[in-house]
């Protein structure tokens, strides 16, 4: 079975939004660009080496498909990995290897067939729905030391207990943390069940 791995910048309070620029109308777009450094590179670089299908909200699809088909010396292979896009809109795109789903039942289905794990970037209404729905395997987090106040975050309201095992983690010069969570159980009355 194919794990589902969210990957985020996120902040100290839990903001996602828009880290790597003016994509949205998001008066604190790229956020994220102060705290670039050697050690969040090197992070980044051996993440992009796994093998991985993409799984992506329709507005963060639009964001990727505008960027990375011209831009492959980035993210060698991107363009040759399955897209799967949860959209209600879209059906086609001129980016190879996009596939597109309508429903949880879709994602549930990709989750069980083989294949790569199924990496989500952004995509922040997709990230709630897979976590309200305890579809989330992994939580690789790039933790910001910093608060915005406002904007689209991780966890809201109707994420389902759950309990994370961290099972990597390491600071970067400029204080992002860096760690990687794996579906431990869930949360009963206090306890943790595994």
């Amino acid at each position: 079975m194919r794990k589902i791995i969210v990957s985020s910048f996120i902040t100290l309070d839990g903001i996602i939004q828009a880290p790597g620029g003016s994509e949205e109308d998001f008066k604190y777009g790229g956020w994220s660009a102060p705290y670039y450094d050697e050690v969040v590179d090197k992070i980044l670089e051996e993440q992009k080496k796994k093998p991985t299908d993409l799984l992506l909200g329709r507005k963060t699809f639009e964001i990727f498909a505008s960027f990375w088909p011209e831009h492959e010396d980035i993210w060698p292979g991107i363009n040759d990995m399955t897209k799967y896009v949860m959209s209600n809109t879209l059906t086609k795109s001129d980016w190879k290897n996009s596939v597109f789903l309508k429903s949880l039942a879709d994602i549930e289905k990709l989750k069980k067939i083989d294949g790569p794990d199924l990496n989500v970037s952004g995509s922040g209404q997709l990230i709630q729905l897979l976590l309200k729905n305890d579809l989330v395997d992994e939580l690789w987090l790039l933790i910001h030391p910093l608060t915005l106040g406002t904007g689209k975050k991780l966890f809201d309201n109707g994420t389902i207990p759950a309990a994370f095992r961290l099972t990597e983690s390491l600071v970067s010069p400029t204080g992002v943390i860096i760690a990687n969570y794996k579906r431990a159980g869930e949360v009963k009355a206090g306890t943790i069940g595994s």
